[in-house]
């Protein structure tokens, strides 16, 4: 083989060697493009991903608090229909309350009640000997009803009539007056106690009315209000 061959065969050697090496390159770089790609998308939905949690995240963040929001304004409501309800309750027994004033305005009526209030007394206390209180105002009615009211209790229980002692030292507060509206008062009636102090039966007029008002309370409601009370 002369040079020339040679010359010609390196040659041929060299571009095989080149065309293998370019397509080897070009493979390699098809293949790093291709991975690149995949990577790239990979991160790009890893983002997706991200943002699309992140704005879930925030979406509940937002939905909690509305509804946080909205239950402190329903509880609000709530709590002012429900002062609304009691301003108007009140102000009813307020209004029953100054018309308890009148009851001690009418001497015979007035004077029957006193009675019946005494010897009601007398049937829940059943003691032979009791205390009594009034208002100093109505202390000449009680003790025109005073033996009758025994003599009423022991005919309904068959006992004798009972002692019944008029404290005459403490009196039960007057009515409310003009000057001091928010002082201590009482509308009338009276207290009946045993001698001892332990056994205590209020039965003032203001005491029945709170007794009354307690146990008509949610009838009271119903009536104002309807029945789907808050």
């Amino acid at each position: 083989m002369n040079d020339t061959d040679v010359s010609k065969q390196i040659q041929q050697m060299v571009r095989f060697i080149r065309q293998e090496a370019e397509e080897k390159a070009s493979e390699i770089a098809v293949s790093a493009e291709e991975e690149f790609n995949i990577e790239k998308l990979q991160l790009v939905e890893a983002e997706k991903k991200k943002i699309r949690q992140e704005y879930e995240r925030k979406e509940k963040q937002v939905d909690v608090r509305k509804k946080i929001e909205y239950s402190m304004q329903l509880n609000a409501s709530r709590i002012k229909v429900l002062q609304a309800q009691d301003d108007v309750v009140l102000s009813m027994k307020e209004t029953a309350s100054k018309e308890l004033l009148n009851v001690s305005g009418d001497h015979h009526v007035y004077r029957n009640l006193l009675k019946d209030l005494i010897v009601q007394s007398l049937l829940r206390l059943k003691e032979p000997s009791v205390l009594l209180r009034c208002r100093e105002d109505d202390l000449h009615l009680v003790e025109d009803v005073l033996n009758s009211a025994a003599q009423e209790y022991a005919n309904k229980t068959n006992v004798h009539s009972p002692e019944i002692i008029v404290d005459k030292e403490v009196y039960l507060p007057p009515a409310p007056s003009y000057h001091d509206p928010h002082g201590v008062f009482c509308s009338g009636g009276v207290v009946l106690a045993s001698r001892d102090g332990k056994i205590v039966c209020e039965n003032t007029l203001d005491a029945r009315l709170d007794v009354a008002f307690r146990k008509r309370l949610p009838e009271i409601r119903r009536q104002l209000f309807g029945q789907d009370v808050l």
